[in-house]
């Protein structure tokens, strides 16, 4: 018997089509049409002041319940944003801050320096891999990241599989759910499209915070294995 290959796996897990919207890739997963990458050339959009307001940073990371200890991989983590934000709630962890663009992570370590952080890694990942080792993170962190993933189903089995067991994941998202959200529709997310998407990679649901005025806090959890 012939073992199906990865490339034969992936084309039962995708679908391509010609005619789709401008701001995705025409490659679609459980029924979303996957969006177009934020290059780093649009970096100062990540660090714009009214962030503050519309997406409260701190609320989230307050949401997040860290401990000093924690281990957080910020995935998509841009310039740093949350990253720098959440390393001194982890004094003796630290951030693995995971992008796959090689000109965020020279921001980041020019922000180390600057900043004289110690305890954000950045790690360059893959369209396909997050490049972390395994079951070793607590805490794995997406905002407005995970609508983008050229791969959501290969780099969510990587996170999984870098989580200990009962190590979480927190989607932060748009809600598609409401029209009137100034976002294009690609890159909003409905509560009922994550829980489906990680679902599939065998994440449990925890809970939906909607404190925030436009986006979904949606945190998952990695099922913890009965001990034999």
């Amino acid at each position: 018997m012939t073992l199906p290959t990865a490339a034969a796996e992936s084309d039962t897990i995708y679908h391509y089509r010609l005619v789709h919207s401008a701001d995705g890739i025409g490659k679609f997963y459980r029924g979303r049409e996957i969006a177009k990458v934020m290059g780093h050339t649009e970096a100062l959009w990540l660090e714009r002041p009214s962030r503050q307001t519309t997406e409260q940073p701190q609320q989230v990371i307050e949401a997040l319940n860290l401990k000093p200890t924690d281990i957080v991989a910020d995935i998509g983590a841009g310039t740093g944003y949350f990253s720098f934000r959440i390393s001194p709630l982890v004094s003796q962890g630290k951030v693995l801050a995971v992008d796959i663009q090689p000109e965020m992570l020279d921001m980041i370590e020019f922000l180390k320096t600057e900043n004289n952080v110690t305890n954000v890694e950045p790690i360059l990942g893959s369209t396909t891999d997050p490049n972390l080792p395994e079951e070793t993170v607590d805490l794995a962190l997406m905002v407005d990241a995970y609508h983008e993933f050229a791969y959501p189903r290969e780099m969510m089995s990587g996170i999984v599989r870098s989580l200990k067991p009962g190590g979480r994941v927190v989607l932060v998202e748009y809600r598609r759910e409401n029209p009137l959200i100034p976002i294009k529709a690609l890159h909003k997310m409905t509560q009922r499209q994550a829980r489906k998407e990680m679902n599939a990679v065998g994440l449990q649901w925890l809970e939906t915070k909607e404190f925030l005025p436009q986006q979904h806090l949606m945190i998952f959890q990695k099922p913890i294995e009965s001990v034999s």
